[in-house]
C-alpha cells in the first residue's frame, strides 16, 4: 500500500491511502463540523477537505493538528500571497535561540523505533542551525508517542506555540508502519513531523496531489500561516522533506533547499 504522507511525508504531512502527519481519534465527516470552523480553518490557508475531528482539536491535510485555540485566533494572522511550490513557514516559529529541543518517545512504542528517532533528530543536528535536538527519556519538548489505534494516517502533529515553544507532540500509527520499518523511511516521516512542530508546512502547500496523487488541490486565493521562505524555488521540488505524501519505503533526506529553508529559519 502507498502511504501520502510525509508526514505528510505520512498524510503530513502526506498521504495517500493514510496520510503520515494524522493524529486523530475519533474520525468523522467534515459535513459534522460546523461550517465556522471549516471557515476558520480556510481563513488559517489550510485545505478544507477531509477535516476531522481529532483528539484536541481538528486533523487537516493529513497530518496537521489545529486547536481551537489555534483557530480563534484564525482572524489575527496577515494574509500572504499564493505561492507554488516553494518551502513554506507558519506565522509562529521557535523562539528563544540558540536552544536544544528535547525529544522522547514513549516506551509503549516499538523499541525498533528509536534508531529511526536518533536518525532523523541527527539530520537536524547536522545542519548546525540554532536549534539542537536531543532525545531524553522524560521531559522532552517533543513527545513521540502511539497514535489511537483507528488512525487514519502514519504520523501526525501540530506548530509552534504563540509563545514560541514546538508543539509538543507527535502520533505515530504504528499498525500502519509496522513494528520493525525501514529505518530511514521511518526517519523521514519523523523528521517531517518535527518539522511541522518547529513551523514548516508542506511544500506542495499549493497542490497536494503532487506528491499525494489524485485531483489538483489549491487551497485558494487568500491564505494565512503559508510564508514562503525566502531563497526556496517557485519550482516544483520532488525531493523536499516536507511534502505532503510519501511513498512506503521512501527515504528523504534533506536535500538542497531543504538546508536553505532550515538555515534562513534557524
Amino acid at each position: 500500500m502507498k502511504f501520502n504522507r510525509v508526514l505528510v511525508f505520512a498524510f503530513m504531512a502526506a498521504s495517500f491511502s493514510l496520510t503520515s502527519c494524522q493524529n486523530e481519534e475519533e474520525v468523522t465527516s467534515s459535513s459534522e463540523i460546523s461550517e465556522q470552523t471549516i471557515n476558520a480553518i480556510k481563513t488559517m490557508g489550510f485545505s478544507t477537505q477531509n477535516v476531522q475531528r481529532a483528539e484536541g482539536g481538528y486533523l487537516v491535510e493529513g497530518d496537521i493538528i489545529l486547536k481551537e485555540s489555534d483557530l480563534r485566533d484564525a482572524g489575527k494572522v496577515q494574509a500572504l500571497r499564493v505561492g507554488e511550490a516553494e518551502q513554506y513557514r507558519t506565522t509562529n516559529l521557535v523562539t528563544g535561540l540558540p536552544r536544544v529541543i528535547t525529544v522522547s518517545v514513549d516506551p509503549k512504542l516499538p523499541a525498533s523505533y528509536v534508531a529511526a528517532v536518533d536518525e532523523a533528530l541527527a539530520r537536524y543536528n547536522a545542519e548546525g542551525i540554532q536549534l539542537t535536538f536531543q532525545r531524553v527519556t522524560s521531559g522532552a519538548s517533543i513527545n513521540l508517542v502511539a497514535a489511537p489505534k483507528n488512525a487514519q494516517y502514519l504520523a501526525s502533529a501540530g506548530f509552534p506555540t504563540s509563545a514560541g515553544q514546538p508543539h509538543n507532540e507527535v502520533k505515530i500509527a504504528t499498525r500502519h508502519i509496522g513494528t520493525n520499518p525501514n529505518r530511514s523511511w521511518l526517519a523521514t516521516i519523523l523528521a517531517h513531523e518535527i518539522g511541522h512542530c518547529i513551523g514548516f508546512r508542506h511544500t506542495d502547500y499549493m497542490d497536494r496531489s503532487y506528491s499525494c496523487g489524485g485531483g489538483y488541490t489549491n487551497e485558494g486565493a487568500s491564505t494565512v500561516g503559508a510564508i514562503q521562505v525566502p531563497g526556496t524555488p517557485a519550482s516544483a521540488d520532488p525531493n523536499s522533506w516536507m511534502l505532503a505524501c510519501i511513498g512506503s519505503g521512501q527515504n528523504r533526506p534533506f536535500n538542497t533547499n531543504d538546508k536553505t529553508a532550515l538555515g534562513y529559519l534557524y
